[in-house]
């Protein structure tokens, strides 16, 4: 189907435009990415790969593996984004191993840091997954 091709080629956009943002503020801006953007890292740098692999084969099933990552990457990020910006639960994330994962590297125009980012990514993809039909 023609429109799940557009689909898929949105998501692997979206996917790789969060990995070379996430690769812009680590090794371009230096900014040590914290235990809780690593497990963002893990979840979003496949789904570069998969969307790749399901253009290039023009496989729908590829969706499924994209929208589990997604979901998963959703909830890490809102709570990772909730550990900053919510006094209360920023005080555990001091017990992160290496950088707090309470720092806020960016804090632009008061509230858009990279977790907010990476959630607004994963959320864009786990919609757009749900418009790729099966074959």
């Amino acid at each position: 189907m023609k429109s799940n091709k557009l689909y898929m080629q949105m998501i692997f956009i979206v996917s790789l435009l969060a990995t070379l943002g996430s690769l812009y503020f680590s090794e371009i801006r230096m900014y040590e990415p914290c235990e809780m953007c690593w497990y963002q890292r893990i979840l979003m740098y496949p789904i570069v790969i998969l969307s790749f692999i399901g253009i290039i084969k023009d496989d729908s099933h590829v969706r499924l593996y994209v929208r589990v990552m997604s979901g998963i990457g959703i909830l890490m990020s809102t709570y990772h984004y909730a550990l900053q910006k919510i006094p209360a639960l920023g005080e555990s994330g001091n017990s992160c191993m290496g950088v707090s994962c309470t720092v806020q590297y960016i804090n632009w125009a008061g509230f858009i840091t990279i977790p907010l980012l990476a959630l607004t990514a994963f959320i864009i993809i786990f919609i757009l997954s749900f418009f790729i039909k099966k074959d």
